[in-house]
């Protein structure tokens, strides 16, 4: 296996760290939801990178020979699932944000005293 086979996963692994440490070091609910967007898109590659096949087509039958490499629809299917949840999840926790912030006065999760336990 070449390096650059490994590429698209240590970019992965990038994506989702760089997530994970905006959203531990946030002091603003709106950043927190933004970095954790930033984290679920790190699923989009590494679904890509799975279904990835060197010299592959798309997975359209009908116009090539049988026995031609094709790229797997699943994990396309999947991809485009997991945007559309990623985007209805950021799109619910926006809209609790803005609630918190009409009822505390304040997106910082430090001042947020009433929901500490």
């Amino acid at each position: 296996m070449r390096v650059l086979d490994y590429l698209p996963y240590a970019v992965t692994g990038w994506i989702f760290l760089v997530g994970v440490y905006g959203l531990v070091t946030s002091r603003n609910l709106v950043h927190a939801v933004g970095c954790l967007a930033v984290t679920q898109s790190s699923t989009y590659v590494l679904l890509l990178a799975v279904g990835y096949r060197d010299g592959g087509t798309a997975p359209v039958f009908t116009d090539i020979p049988t026995g031609s490499r094709v790229v797997d629809p699943v994990v396309q299917a999947l991809t485009l699932t997991d945007v559309v949840v990623g985007a209805t999840v950021t799109a619910l926790l926006l809209a609790l944000v803005v609630q918190v912030e009409k009822r505390h006065g304040t997106v910082d999760p430090d001042e947020l005293s009433e929901l500490q336990g």
